[in-house]
């Protein structure tokens, strides 16, 4: 289901609704887009309405009732109040709106299926988890089929028997309509950017949706059975840009509208050329430095030509084995082979930390890591070349796409909120969480 999102919309192809992006994967799962398993998932009108919408409410119903019910053939909605009482809302079919249908679950139900991201996109990301925090039936988007392609999220999805069932221990309420409602275990979390997805966007609050799609504040713990506050001056509509969380991985909508402002793999393709066309040099190894192509990057490789880069300063270097000062003191070397002008003081302060590396330029000590290029066009706001990179993982991006990931928090599962590098969420660094980079030209 998947097209190039350069592609327009016209009347011999399917509407396009948007796309779902899932955050940590730099364009490709580690082992490959497979089938309803992929990092990015297009959302085409379907050939035919799949839409549903509450219809009858069976308030009273027993648990034997509540099945004959469930067991109709048609969507269902089953609140468990307690051990004798149960609520059922039927759903009826809706011709104006598709439905899709997000979860862990590999059932027919789901059209896309997520499996829990691991930070640095690495390891056993494509083996199912039995520890997994994502519901099998995490959530459903509900499309209209007319424009302006309105598109709305709903907390759970409707299994292979067509029914979601929460149960005694789940939250759930009456409403003013005379509608139940409730949550899921874990929650669906949404944060819709202010100014849509753009150089002017600003991370908005963290939401909840319940099953009914209404709108609350966040619970006090990620399964409490409280619910938080209800906004009632905010939609359970999808914008371009809004984040989508199902406990375990967190998903990026994009609109259609938006994709056709987004840079393309072929204009990222394009801007990496003409980065090493400059022909950055290494100002140790004094060789030229490059990047290599956005396919042989994805591989996670390095080869000798690899930019480096010190996460402090931002100089970027080819690799080399040079440490810093105080190694070099502890190696044999005495005072009397420093520079006059270096201190005792200076060869004898802290040890360098792990990983950590001090740059032959300015003498800043900071991780000296290798520098990748972003892949996954749909996480950067603008056109602009590569200049930033995230702290401490070293993806390269435009400065507007580094500037909005580091100040968005996101959520980590149920341990809580914090920065992370879109393209593979890794936490960022808490002082400088990203960096401008200096290349050495020619020149210089």
């Amino acid at each position: 289901m998947l097209a190039p999102e350069q592609e327009l919309l016209s009347s011999s192809k399917p509407s396009k609704y948007g796309e779902l992006i899932v955050l940590g994967y730099n364009g490709s799962l580690p082992n490959g887009d497979r089938g309803r398993r992929r990092s990015r998932f297009a959302l085409f009108k379907r050939p035919k309405a799949n839409g549903v919408k509450p219809s009858t409410v069976h308030s009273t119903c027993s648990p034997q009732t509540a099945k004959a019910i469930s067991n109709k053939n048609q969507h269902s909605v089953s609140y468990t109040l307690s051990r004798a009482q149960t609520v059922v809302v039927e759903y009826a079919h809706d011709s104006t709106t598709d439905m899709f249908q997000i979860g862990r679950s590999t059932e027919s139900p789901i059209d896309f299926v997520v499996m829990d991201t691991l930070p640095g996109c690495h390891g056993k990301s494509d083996t199912l988890s039995s520890q997994s925090t994502i519901s099998r039936f995490a959530c459903r988007i509900v499309c209209q089929r007319a424009p302006p392609y309105t598109a709305r999220i709903y907390a759970a999805g409707f299994d292979s028997s067509k029914s979601i069932f929460l149960g005694e221990k789940a939250a759930k309420w009456w409403c003013a309509d005379s509608q139940m409602d409730g949550l899921t275990t874990n929650g669906i979390l949404v944060m819709r950017p202010r100014h849509g997805f753009t150089c002017e966007s600003k991370p908005g609050a963290w939401r909840e949706i319940s099953v009914c799609g209404n709108v609350f504040t966040l619970r006090e713990t990620r399964s409490a059975q409280k619910p938080g506050k209800l906004v009632e001056n905010e939609s359970h509509e999808l914008v371009d840009g809004t984040l989508i969380d199902l406990c375990g991985a967190t998903l990026l909508w994009r609109s259609a509208e938006g994709l056709s402002c987004t840079p393309t793999p072929k204009h990222l393709e394009v801007l990496r050329r003409e980065l090493n066309a400059a022909r950055p040099q290494c100002p140790v190894g004094l060789h030229t430095l490059a990047f290599p192509s956005l396919d042989r990057s994805f591989t996670g490789s390095t080869h000798d030509e690899q930019p480096w880069a010190y996460l402090h300063c931002g100089h970027v270097h080819g690799y080399h084995a040079w440490r810093g000062r105080r190694r070099l003191a502890k190696e044999g070397s005495t005072e009397e082979d420093e520079d006059e002008s270096e201190s005792k003081e200076e060869l004898e302060q802290e040890p360098l930390r792990e990983g950590e590396r001090e740059c032959p330029l300015c003498r800043t000590r900071s991780l000296y890591v290798p520098l990748k290029l972003g892949r996954e066009s749909g996480f950067y706001l603008d056109s602009a070349p590569p200049t930033h990179a995230f702290n401490p993982c070293g993806h390269v991006c435009s400065e507007q796409t580094a500037a909005f990931w580091s100040k968005l928090v996101l959520p980590h599962g149920a341990r809580g909120f914090f920065p992370a590098c879109p393209f593979c969420m890794r936490p960022l660094a808490r002082d400088s969480k990203c960096v401008r980079l200096i290349f050495q030209g020619l020149l210089d």
